[in-house]
């Protein structure tokens, strides 16, 4: 099972990924969770010790040059990267995570040779790992620009009962349709009441995979930097979730 979260910024696609891999966790498998935002959150989410002190490997600067080999305006489009995982591989309790971020480009300038690794890592990873993997990817329908999505197997686009939110979601369904992704499901998040969930599913013109409440509890834990994993109602709701997931990728 491999599986792609995104949605528009703030909606709490973060969240969603880190109970996914938590009640993947929950119901036997081993799992690799990749956070691929450029403001990398999962480490926090789930409980890793000093999680603040993890440097993306976006950052890594002198090692994404040297693996691209970079020289002037040349470099390799096939970077050696399959050592990678187990230098910057974090575990704890069976579950794996990679914090790879994301490279942006600033004043211009091209950040080819950087996005080349960090691509060529994430097909790797997906390719090689034994695990089911969680990819929680950065805001809004810039991922989708990438080939290395049609390695999926499923996207869960994170919605809220807002128009913004509504509109980013149905602009990333038609491009993660456009690039041959078969399984594509809307989960909302920070659901209220019966109303939101009908103004929601309205206005997508679909019906969503499952629907997390809003949750007090768990603001409060992200607010102090505590894991999620075991909060409830979340936690059964993501339970739900990887039973439903189960039955559409068979």
């Amino acid at each position: 099972m491999k599986i792609a979260v995104c949605g528009k910024g703030g909606v709490g696609k973060s969240t969603i990924a880190a109970l996914l891999c938590g009640a993947l966790l929950e119901k036997g498998y081993k799992v690799l969770a990749i956070d691929a935002d450029p403001s990398p959150h999962l480490a926090r989410l789930l409980g890793f010790k000093e999680a603040d002190k993890v440097t993306p490997i976006a950052e890594m600067k002198d090692l994404l040059t040297a693996r691209a080999e970079k020289d002037g305006p040349f470099y390799s489009l096939n970077p050696k990267v399959d050592d990678l995982p187990e230098k910057f591989t974090l575990v704890k309790n069976g579950l794996k995570l990679m914090v790879l971020g994301a490279v942006k480009e600033a004043g211009g300038g091209c950040a080819c040779p950087e996005q080349t690794v960090l691509r060529r890592l994430l097909s790797f990873l997906l390719l090689q790992s034994k695990e089911a993997i969680v990819i929680d990817l950065e805001a809004g329908v810039e991922p989708f620009g990438r080939a290395t999505i049609s390695a999926i197997d499923a996207v869960l686009i994170v919605v809220q009962p807002y128009r913004g939110s509504i509109e980013t979601a149905k602009q990333i369904a038609k491009m993660a349709k456009d690039l041959g992704v078969k399984k594509i499901f809307f989960v909302a998040n920070n659901i209220e009441d019966k109303e939101d969930l009908i103004f929601l599913e309205k206005e997508l013109g679909a019906q969503v995979l499952v629907h997390f409440p809003a949750s007090q509890e768990l603001a409060r834990a992200e607010r102090k930097g505590q894991s999620i994993l075991d909060i409830e109602p979340p936690k059964k709701v993501a339970i739900k979730l990887v039973e439903r997931l189960e039955n559409h990728l068979k």
